[in-house]
């Protein structure tokens, strides 16, 4: 199942990135713009044929796709005779915008679409019930630790070791996952929350779990014992476990269970409100990772000697592909479409970057161009034209070299220390 995960998600990739191309075309084809080829995948070729005057094909390697364009730039040299009116370079800057950010408009759209379609119909988390109704438990804890200590190896609180640590109360109770606790001391349960205060509060004391199980319903007897646990607030909080300090500790109740979070299909109606919150925190989260980029590099170089693999760092294709191909074996399909959904949002964004040989980079230099002959209009001076592209060749060299050598960091930490969110 996760060998068919990772095709899927890889053929998923693929078909974004080929309705990228498809952007540029159909928008520069809209404007009247001369486009000759369009090819999904690089290297030799499978098979072509020619329609309207536009080659189509599909080549060996499924890397993505390309369209060619006509006179992208003054310094091309692929515009026929009879055909300089069609060059792309000739015509209005918000024409040459639209279609140079039609591909990254469609990642847009294409994330929509699937964030929209995952939160229509597809059986999803929601926290918000569990704080009414009975809790249903989705793990049991062999044991609870007797103390609250950070691992610096794994960057969190130490667990408990069943070898060393007392056994919980709902491991000697009985209890089992998929159990639904429906009264604590006699009382209805009524919320995730609600409970897990009662339980707190009865530390040192003898309690009544009154479980259903099937068609059972049963009740169970144990004394909760007293140790130090985070205070609420700090469990609320987003402190890093590396700085918990005594005085964030305070001696409660444990019983020794999670809970199983109820799952939902939100509808169409309500899904373009979610569709909304999270592309708004998908667009912060990726400018974030972007911003962090450099600080990343080592931690890469790190996992590829032999050190953990920061879950934090980033991921290739390959990684995104494994990392999917998890979750689909894993039956994490709201997860996987999410993956893909944020992988287009990322590459969107990050081909809107103003660097040659970008997207960006083409509509800052048309931009560019437009503000320079408005600013030379106003001083009486001659337009100075267009910008000469091959002047910029070292630096766009120094960019494709740097992005290479990210890229191929990156692929090599996925091959030789890849991510697993799903273990």
């Amino acid at each position: 199942m996760e060998i068919l995960g990772i095709v899927v998600f890889a053929l998923g990739i693929l078909i974004s990135l080929a309705l990228h191309e498809a952007g540029h075309f159909w928008s520069a084809r809209a404007f009247g713009m001369k486009v000759t080829r369009f090819f999904i995948g690089f290297g030799p070729t499978l098979f072509a044929f020619r329609r309207r005057g536009v080659e189509y094909g599909v080549k060996a390697i499924p890397a993505g796709a390309f369209v060619k364009i006509v006179g992208m730039t003054p310094q091309d040299d692929d515009v026929e005779p009879g055909d300089e009116h069609r060059a792309m370079w000739r015509y209005p800057v918000w024409k040459r915008t639209i279609v140079l950010a039609s591909g990254s408009l469609t990642h847009f759209a294409l994330g929509l679409v699937i964030l929209w379609f995952t939160f229509a119909f597809v059986a999803l988390p929601q926290p918000e019930r569990l704080e009414s109704g009975p809790v249903t438990i989705e793990t049991v804890a062999e044991c609870i630790e007797s103390t609250v200590e950070y691992d610096p190896a794994t960057g969190s609180l130490k667990r408990c070791d069943p070898a060393t640590d007392p056994a919980s109360v709902a491991w000697t109770m009985g209890l089992r996952p998929g159990d639904v606790i429906v009264a604590f001391n006699g009382q209805p349960v009524d919320g995730w929350e609600a409970l897990t205060g009662r339980v707190r509060a009865a530390g040192g004391q003898p309690v009544s779990v009154t479980v259903r199980r099937g068609e059972e319903t049963f009740t169970r007897t144990g004394t909760l014992p007293t140790v130090l646990r985070l205070k609420q607030e700090v469990l609320n909080s987003d402190r890093p476990a590396s700085s918990i300090t005594e005085a964030d500790l305070e001696p409660v109740g444990v019983l020794g269970i999670s809970p199983r979070t109820p799952t939902g299909v939100y509808g169409p109606g309500r899904a373009f409100a979610l569709t909304g919150e999270q592309t708004a925190a998908m667009f912060s989260g990726t400018f974030a990772a972007l911003a962090k980029f450099p600080q990343k590099v080592p931690k890469l170089w790190a996992a590829l000697t032999g050190e953990p693999r920061d879950p934090e760092t980033p991921i290739s294709v390959i990684g995104a592909s494994i990392i999917g191909g998890e979750a689909f074996a894993a039956g994490e399909f709201p997860f996987f479409l999410m993956l893909l959904a944020l992988l287009n949002f990322f590459v969107g964004i990050f081909n809107l970057v103003p660097l040659l040989p970008l997207d960006g980079g083409h509509i800052a230099i048309a931009w560019f161009e437009k503000a320079r002959s408005w600013l030379y209009a106003r001083l009486g001076r001659a337009d100075p034209g267009r910008v000469d592209y091959m002047k910029l060749m070292p630096v766009t060299y120094a960019v494709i070299l740097l992005f290479g050598g990210f890229t191929l960091l990156t692929v090599a930490a996925d091959i030789v220390n890849p991510i697993s969110l799903f273990p």
